[in-house]
């Protein structure tokens, strides 16, 4: 990252809205992407938050991100509902998911949304806490434009395809939020600004090496799949549920388009209470697990965390000093409200 600042979120939340509403969105919509980039920000994803905003509008811009298209329902039934995304903003379209899948749980104990057509979501763990916060334990994944090499292969075949699973716990939660890869293309391109190696292998390079270099993996995306060939199976799955289940686009059909657009995703919830599960059991047994977990003996330097932990660390650190910023990306953020 360039020279830092630090911004208070409501600041950053009401300049994106501002920004946004200038380039065609209405006012509620504007809200709920805002809160979802500044909130990535706050919980330290500067990746998909601040840093993502303005490619966002440069998709906007070039008509792949629709303003004014709002998500059409074309099946029900009490627990799963399919949704097309007309190719509106993914952040307003996943929260949308989400809020759904979220009320059907809360009447019948789960619920499932599927969902086609729709765009990225920016910070996939947004949906994870937005559950959570609920009191539902929450599942979603997507599949993305071809950015991974199947086990064994040259060139990109696979998505990083995110995956978020989520808990509620106390006043807070545990939630897992990982891309198929070993680290995700947003987290290499700070890196790479950086002129820096990654900490561990993040792919491969031409040759099929691997490499800590996010210019190499990044010049022919061979990002190295998470738990090798675990991972790239994985990825597999998660794009032949998302886009079974909401037919929609699959990778291989979106990477045809030589841009990421018209994604598929799909968001499920269980509602613990609604199912005969106490809460303040489910909270014991999380707490027993985590208290395990961090009790175990570390190598020199290291630490535990559980899935989640730092994020909210972060968010009340961040809510009382600012957030940190990329002091150039902010400038040129700031300036869009007065372009003409």
């Amino acid at each position: 990252m360039g020279t830092s600042k630090r911004i208070p979120f409501k600041v950053l939340k009401t300049t994106f809205t501002k920004v946004l509403i200038k380039n065609g969105f209405d006012q509620k919509k504007a809200e709920v992407c805002s809160k979802l980039f500044a909130t990535a920000s706050l919980d330290g994803v500067a990746s998909h938050g601040l840093n993502r905003f303005p490619a966002f509008l440069e998709q906007v811009e070039r008509g792949r991100i629709l303003p004014d298209k709002e998500p059409i329902k074309e099946f029900t039934l009490p627990i799963m509902e399919r949704w097309n995304g007309q190719l509106g903003a993914g952040m307003y379209n996943a929260s949308l998911a989400m809020d759904r899948a979220i009320a059907m749980a809360t009447s019948n104990g789960m619920g499932c949304v599927a969902l086609s057509n729709t765009n990225h979501w920016m910070r996939a763990g947004n949906y994870g806490w937005q559950a959570a916060e609920a009191g539902c334990i929450g599942i979603c994944f997507t599949n993305t434009t071809p950015n991974m090499p199947a086990w064994g292969g040259k060139e990109p075949k696979l998505g990083n395809n995110p995956l978020v699973i989520a808990l509620p716990y106390l006043d807070k939660a545990v939630v897992l939020d990982t891309a198929m890869t070993q680290y995700s293309y947003g987290k290499m391109a700070i890196y790479r600004k950086e002129n820096k190696e990654l900490p561990y292998d993040a792919g491969f390079d031409s040759e099929g090496k691997l490499t800590k270099d996010p210019l190499e993996v990044m010049a022919e995306q061979l990002a190295l799949p998470i738990g090798l060939w675990k991972g790239a199976g994985l990825s597999m799955m998660l794009d032949l549920l998302a886009s079974g289940l909401s037919d929609g686009q699959s990778t291989h059909e979106i990477g045809r388009q030589k841009e990421e657009y018209g994604v598929s995703q799909f968001f499920l919830c269980l509602h613990p209470e609604i199912l005969g599960i106490q809460k303040d059991k489910l909270d014991e047994r999380i707490g027993n697990v985590l208290a395990d977990l961090k009790s175990s003996k570390v190598f020199e330097g290291m630490g535990i965390s559980y899935p989640g932990e730092q994020s909210f660390v972060r968010r009340e650190e961040n809510l009382r000093l600012g957030i940190p910023v990329d002091a150039d990306i902010w400038e040129k953020v700031v300036k869009m409200i007065e372009l003409p």
